[in-house]
């Protein structure tokens, strides 16, 4: 047991404070009439800036350049746009008994949203695995889940949680126009935005923030939280929790019998058991609209879940005898900037 050593401070996010704070922002002073319509445009214009500066950051070169390790990322891409939703499908078995179809629309939602970029990197670095890996394959996950999470969104979403066809259209004005703009300006806009990564990076979380406060407040006018009771929130805890461990056991394991070593199998681990945050809340915004504060619910909860079990995995990595002998020998240079590089 002494090898599952509790950590001594858990890796509480202080964003999913600040987001909670907010949260509880929009119950007690909810955007009414023309603060609600204000409320919104300055959301949709968050929005769209935000995947702009998604797109000014990410260099398409390097990302192409990890072509060279695809077995790895096929692997995460195949982990996070097909095994998650299909589990996210199966748990409509646990309706009416666990979740209501609400939460339900919610917990599919997360299935079907890209991975994370920073805590896997963080994580993988942490647990001595494959970085560059884990960089590349967070940057494949967010750029294909631009447009395959709305795509599977239609498809297995379908009318329900307020979700409509119209919602691609919105998809494609509010995401992927401005992330390809984004991207064809990146040439000269580049420099910029790396210099000033960290201002950036508060414009970054205040936008979600404002995006949160939106889909909440018309969450609350519309009394639509009416339909959530505390003994329906520990189901879907309970639900989440399971879904966390089959996959990071699926990983894991799954990436042993596919053969990849050590590193590999730590970065496909932390990469494709993960479900981002910051992708998800905007895309649920547009997606879902009124509806978008329970849709994220399951997302939020998700999030800190998966940030306080992967702190606990990477920790027993890390001392793992395999860390300091590794299966693997170390990349060189021009090998790790052809796996993986900066996301831009």
């Amino acid at each position: 047991m002494k090898h599952l050593r509790w950590p001594r401070r858990m890796p509480i996010d202080p964003y999913v404070l600040l987001l909670l704070g907010t949260v509880g922002l929009a119950a007690l002073l909810p955007a009414r009439g023309t603060g609600a319509d204000v409320a919104s445009g300055a959301s949709t214009g968050a929005i769209a800036f935000l995947f702009f500066l998604y797109g000014a950051r990410l260099s398409t070169r390097e990302a192409m350049d990890g072509v060279r390790h695809w077995r790895l990322h096929v692997t995460v891409l195949a982990c996070t746009f097909v095994l998650f939703p299909l589990l996210g499908l199966a748990s409509r078995a646990l309706v009416p008994v666990f979740l209501t179809d609400p939460l339900h629309q919610g917990l599919l939602f997360l299935t079907l949203v890209p991975s994370t970029i920073q805590s896997s990197i963080a994580f993988t670095s942490l647990a001595r695995g494959n970085v560059p890996a884990a960089i590349c394959a967070g940057s494949f996950s967010s750029l294909v889940g631009i447009v395959v999470t709305p795509l599977l969104a239609a498809a297995l979403l379908g009318g329900g949680g307020g979700f409509s066809a119209d919602s691609l259209v919105e998809i494609v004005l509010h995401l992927l126009v401005p992330f390809v703009a984004g991207q064809l300006l990146r040439r000269w806009i580049g420099g910029f935005v790396a210099r000033h990564k960290k201002v950036l990076g508060l414009v970054d979380r205040g936008s979600i923030l404002l995006v949160v406060y939106t889909a909440f407040s018309e969450g609350m006018v519309q009394g639509i939280w009416h339909q959530v009771s505390p003994v329906r929130l520990g189901g879907l805890l309970v639900v989440e929790a399971v879904l966390l461990a089959v996959m990071l056991l699926v990983t894991w394991y799954g990436a042993k019998g596919l053969g990849f070593g050590r590193q590999d199998r730590i970065a496909i681990q932390f990469a494709g058991s993960k479900k981002s945050l910051a992708a998800g809340l905007p895309m649920a915004s547009v997606l879902f609209g009124a509806h978008a504060s329970l849709a994220v619910l399951p997302l939020m909860l998700f999030h800190q879940m998966q940030l306080m079990v992967c702190a606990v995995i990477a920790k027993r990595r890390s001392r793992d005898p395999e860390a300091a002998a590794s299966e693997e020998p170390a990349a060189p240079a021009r090998t790790a900037v052809g796996t993986g590089g900066r996301p831009g």
